[in-house]
């Protein structure tokens, strides 16, 4: 029986992807030096920022709700899940460049979503350092902050990281398709990418009641490490945060897609027709 011309279209799009992957992977592989150099640099940034959250938590008691060790679950979740998505979709805040030096043009002639291109015409490999300290501080930190060893307890833990992910590469998406408006305004979409990385590694207990819904229902990355962590823990959240919201990480990353995929092709379409 002849293969379906829909199915082979896609596997051929993936047999793509897969080489040009592979490619991008070998040629930083290839010079080993600069690619370990790479690799502790990030680990030198991840543990510098884990240790501003340790020396901080550990002179008291509880702050913001939070021990030491439930503060550095929050840290490793969050840093953990931006390392992923960064990793994954982190490419495509190079958008603007394409812009302004016209070679976007080219990514829309090949028969390839556009999207998917930008997100892999680089493999950044050395991100995977900040993903390494997030996953030592995760694995010393969750047996000392109170977390059960339950089904349940697993089940956010991988929730909170899969969904974390899809949630902060939402915001990639959304940051790049913003672009197609301000152009030259990569500095202030970051407030909503980096900046709500840096918001997510905190306890959202901390902010004030503003901050704090902005955070969860306006950019929600209080759903990528804070709110999962309480809901792990048992502690109560702060007003208008109930810790059972812990357990809708994945549905703040689907909300979160459906708007960044809606600005997104908003912003594909007013190219394409101003191209034409």
């Amino acid at each position: 029986m002849a293969e379906h011309p829909e199915r082979r279209r896609r596997t051929g799009a993936l047999t793509a992807y897969r080489a040009l992957l592979a490619s991008r992977v070998r040629a930083q592989l290839a010079y080993r030096t600069s690619f370990a150099a790479d690799v502790l640099a990030n680990v030198g940034v991840g543990v510098s920022e884990f240790a501003t959250v340790y020396v901080v938590f550990s002179r008291v008691d509880s702050l913001g709700g939070l021990d030491v060790w439930q503060a550095c679950l929050v840290f490793a979740l969050a840093n953990l899940a931006f390392a992923l998505a960064d990793l994954l979709v982190g490419h495509v805040d190079d958008l603007p460049r394409h812009l302004r030096e016209g070679t976007l043009d080219a990514f829309l002639l090949r028969p390839l979503p556009l999207l998917a291109q930008l997100a892999t015409a680089e493999v950044s490999l050395r991100r995977l350092g900040r993903a390494l300290v997030a996953l030592v501080v995760l694995a010393v930190a969750l047996p000392r902050a109170g977390v059960g060893a339950s089904p349940a307890s697993a089940a956010l833990l991988a929730s909170s990281v899969v969904g974390g992910t899809a949630l902060f590469a939402a915001l990639f998406v959304a940051a790049a398709g913003l672009q197609f408006w301000l152009l030259e305004g990569r500095e202030a979409v970051n407030a909503f990418t980096y900046g709500g990385a840096n918001a997510a590694q905190n306890p959202s207990s901390l902010y004030p009641a503003g901050l704090r819904y902005a955070f969860t229902y306006l950019v929600p990355t209080a759903f990528v490490a804070y709110l999962p962590v309480l809901a792990m823990t048992g502690e109560p959240g702060p007003a208008g945060l109930p810790s059972w919201l812990g357990a809708c990480t994945p549905a703040a990353a689907a909300l979160t897609w459906a708007g960044a995929l809606l600005l997104w092709r908003a912003g594909v379409r007013r190219y394409t027709g101003a191209g034409s």
